[in-house]
């Protein structure tokens, strides 16, 4: 990994906080983003273990330098929790369905939707 890193390549750590995901994987690995996985983002505005999981993975990516993506944006109430906790990459259907290579392109060069 780090030789495919020194060639520019970058990784991310899928589904953090489940599964295989370990805290020791941060440190030994040459990660550049976490991927906080959507079982706490679904009921993050509702449940208060949810949200202060979130908010440590935050706080977390931020400390070591990594870029944060939340999966499972669903909702505005989703966006806006996030983003008033400083996490700004974010994927869900709040966004956009899953689409072809064609129309994302399509969807790029579409100016984006006014967010209140």
């Amino acid at each position: 990994m780090y030789q495919l890193k020194a060639l520019g390549i970058s990784f991310a750590m899928d589904d953090f906080g489940t599964g295989y995901s370990s805290l020791q994987y941060l440190k030994r690995l040459p990660l550049d983003q976490i991927k906080i996985d959507q079982t706490f983002v679904r009921d993050l505005h509702k449940d208060a273990d949810d949200m202060a999981i979130v908010q440590t993975i935050i706080a977390m990516g931020q400390a070591l330098n990594l870029n944060v993506i939340a999966e499972g944006v669903e909702t505005q109430e989703h966006w806006r929790h996030l983003n008033d906790r400083q996490c700004h990459a974010y994927q869900g259907y709040y966004f956009s369905k899953p689409v072809s290579a064609v129309e994302m392109v399509k969807l790029s060069l579409t100016p984006p939707p006014l967010l209140d």
